[in-house]
């Protein structure tokens, strides 16, 4: 598992909400921020009236700023999509915008939400990713993955939609804390009681059920895209 984390210097996460990034990849990013790689995560969505109130969106814009500051996030970009109505927007003008990103941090590793969540949002921006990780020049990102999101990426439908199966696990057994920690501290809005799945008990468990898959305490797991080596 070192080895894969090794091979990263720069890495871009592609979160179409804030929060997502936390839930999906928070370990693996502090994890690589301890190693002194850069990690660059990307909000690409913003809530817009009247779905969503100006001072809740401003709330959560400075909670994810206060959860990358504690994971060691290099810099945060925002691209201001509208939240939950992405797929009225020009697809070509979401691809343009990700590939903009992707020239401008030149990340050798992308990390983006699941193409089989249930938010239509998550399948948007997937598809996006992958439209602007296309190896069409000498520069584009070597390693691409899915991350899983809870409340999202189980919620579709089984055997009919595309399903999450794991191939890469990174083991976050010292920073699994620090993620619980970003989110249940820093994500306010976002937390709710157990049982349900946005619960900092939900996230510990997953982390540790995906720890277990592999023999560690802890563990994010991902979807190999695709890696040149």
């Amino acid at each position: 598992m070192s080895s894969f984390l090794n091979g990263i210097e720069r890495a871009l996460v592609i979160a179409p909400h804030p929060d997502d990034e936390v839930l999906g990849c928070g370990g693996t990013m502090a994890r690589l921020a301890a190693m002194g790689r850069e990690v660059h995560v990307a909000v690409m969505t913003r809530g817009m009236a009247p779905r969503f109130s100006e001072e809740g969106v401003v709330a959560v814009k400075a909670e994810a700023h206060a959860a990358h500051a504690m994971l060691g996030v290099k810099a945060t970009h925002w691209r201001d999509f509208p939240a939950a109505e992405l797929d009225r927007v020009a697809h070509a003008d979401v691809n343009a915008a990700m590939s903009e990103l992707v020239r401008e941090i030149a990340p050798d590793t992308l990390f983006l939400p699941f193409v089989g969540d249930i938010h239509l949002d998550h399948q948007l921006i997937f598809l996006s990713g992958m439209v602007a990780a296309r190896p069409r020049s000498a520069v584009y990102p070597l390693r691409v993955y899915a991350y899983e999101t809870l409340s999202e990426t189980n919620w579709n439908a089984p055997g009919v939609t595309p399903a999450f199966h794991p191939n890469v696990f990174v083991d976050i057994s010292e920073t699994v804390d620090l993620k619980c920690r970003a989110f249940s501290e820093c994500f306010h809005s976002q937390v709710q009681a157990f049982p349900s799945e946005r619960s900092l008990e939900a996230l510990r468990a997953l982390a540790l059920l995906r720890g277990a898959t592999v023999y560690r305490e802890a563990a994010e797991a991902f979807m190999l895209m695709r890696e040149v080596g």
